[in-house]
């Protein structure tokens, strides 16, 4: 046998094991196989993105708490978010399916499991759902900036959603061509993602005459806020790195199509989210350092840029060369254009399984796989359009469409925690073969405390005096969820999702599912 065929038979049996495994949780293997553990953490990298998160949130924390807020705040952030996808990835080891979250909380909790899963899966849906518009829309955004710097085009809000539409739906016909495409522009946007930061930081650091001293880039305090407080307002200034520290269960989602998903997938969740503080905070300690006029009118006319992004304002006024300056935003671009096709691709196989359960309206058609390209079209394209309506009330307010995507970090960690909560609550849990060991009880409630402080944070009013531009919509965006999903279960999921009559794929053994 020769080392090429050796190599196939090899690959075939761990298809087959991959598959054996699934079968075991009560699927059928439908979806292709085609992604290494590097496209599975190359897929929550790209989420995450820091060339996205932290370039169009920095004047979150630039106008709550500042430097300080930026560069402490973000590794303190990280090390938390990494207790959350640590938890995370132990109970993914066990349950490597493509309904991830929701998946995880039906089997580790103790009653009403079907409960449990179904509004664990609504709010994963609907801040995927969420984080996808904001993606895309924050990309339209910068790229209107690069125009408007490269071009003179004047950036106005129908062309910014026009051009929005534009993305997604590229991003859309990209997962449409199959898993091996994804895979390989997933692997194409983490390099371009490494490389793109040391770029940018190499620029920053080489071509401006002076910088900012390291006490200064770690310690000053601002408050563009309207609030007194000074430690409210710090963490206030955290929201800029816990939103961009999101997406990072992708790798659950494509687990059913990840080789030695068991190891690969828990791997990618923590992997990408380690990167990311490490090429985060070197990110914005360069871009902080780059300032050129450190006063407090300096950091609030930066705040005020007219280009809508500071990091784009200090490019310009640090590197004193607009040609350089626009080809370190034409990398942002590219990142963030990378970024929200591995957020389609993430979004859509939650709503495929969770469709595959009964879940949503119509699931009868979401849950259907294209079997030329072995990918769940349909779902795609519902994710597609579920973020265009999203987006459109930006159209009229901005005001309108941040209190709709605000669901989008809050929902989503209400999603993180839970199953990691009832994977401490379940003392009948078997650890998959990626696990804590003895360190699974103390990162777990690390974790579960540590969101739950988020969410209290996320709610709390960000600017004063409070108005109807400044109002925190979150709460109100939580409450409409909880509304929805209780209203669908009783009209529709206590009597289909994931039950035997309708789900017949939950019934079958492990035989059946691997004819």
């Amino acid at each position: 046998m020769t080392n090429a065929s050796t190599r196939a038979a090899e690959a075939a049996s761990r298809d087959e094991a991959d598959a054996a495994e699934l079968a075991k949780l009560g699927y059928k293997q439908e979806l292709r196989r085609g992604m290494s553990g590097f496209s599975n953490f190359a897929v929550s990298f790209s989420i995450i993105s820091i060339l996205a998160g932290c370039i169009t949130s920095y004047a979150i924390a630039l106008n709550s708490g500042g430097p300080a807020a930026i560069n402490l705040g973000w590794p303190i952030v990280g090390v938390f978010v990494l207790c959350v996808a640590l938890g995370m990835a132990e109970v993914c080891s066990r349950y490597p399916t493509a309904g991830g979250l929701y998946f995880w909380a039906g089997r580790l909790a103790k009653r009403n499991k079907r409960v449990w899963a179904w509004y664990v899966g609504w709010f994963n849906i609907l801040g995927e759902v969420a984080v996808t518009a904001a993606i895309d829309f924050g990309a339209a955004t910068t790229m209107m900036a690069f125009a408007s710097l490269t071009f003179g085009v004047e950036p106005t809000p129908l062309s910014t959603f026009l051009l929005f539409v534009v993305l997604i739906v590229i991003h859309g016909l990209l997962n449409v061509f199959g898993v091996s495409l994804v895979s390989i522009l997933s692997n194409i946007s983490a390099l371009w993602h490494i490389v793109g930061v040391l770029i940018i930081v190499a620029v920053l650091w080489l071509v401006p005459t002076s910088h900012q001293s390291f006490s200064w880039t770690m310690t000053t305090f601002h408050n563009n806020t309207g609030w007194s407080f000074g430690p409210y307002v710090f963490l206030m200034g955290l929201l800029m790195a816990q939103y961009t520290y999101t997406g990072y269960d992708a790798s659950a989602h494509v687990a059913e199509e990840t080789k030695g998903a068991a190891m690969a997938a828990p791997r990618g969740i923590v992997m990408s989210v380690v990167i990311s503080i490490i090429g985060g905070w070197i990110l914005l300690f360069s871009i902080t350092a780059a300032i050129q006029n450190g006063t407090n009118d300096g950091l609030n006319t930066l705040a005020a840029t007219p280009t809508g992004l500071p990091p784009a304002q200090i490019f310009l006024d640090a590197l004193n060369n607009p040609t350089l300056a626009k080809f370190l935003l034409f990398i942002v671009c590219g990142a963030q254009f990378f970024c929200g096709m591995a957020s389609v691709t993430a979004n859509s196989r939650m709503s495929f399984a969770f469709s595959r359960d009964n879940a949503l309206p119509g699931s009868h058609m979401w849950a259907k796989v294209n079997p030329r390209t072995g990918t769940p079209t349909n779902s795609i394209w519902l994710c597609v359009g579920a973020a265009i309506v999203l987006v459109i009330p930006a159209i009229f307010s901005l005001t309108a469409y941040f209190a709709v995507t605000s669901i989008a970090v809050i929902g989503l960690y209400i999603a993180y925690a839970t199953p990691v909560l009832l994977r401490r609550l379940n003392k009948e849990f078997v650890p998959g073969p990626w696990n804590l060991g003895k360190w699974s009880a103390p990162i777990g409630w690390i974790a579960v405390v540590w969101v739950a402080f988020i969410v209290i944070l996320f709610v709390l009013p960000p600017l004063s005096p409070i108005t109807v531009d400044t109002f925190n919509y979150a709460p109100i965006a939580v409450t409409a969820v909880v509304i929805l999903a209780t209203v669908l279960w009783f009209t529709s999921g206590r009597k289909h999702f994931m039950t035997n009559e309708e789900a017949e794929h939950l019934t079958m053994d492990a035989s059946k599912l691997l004819q």
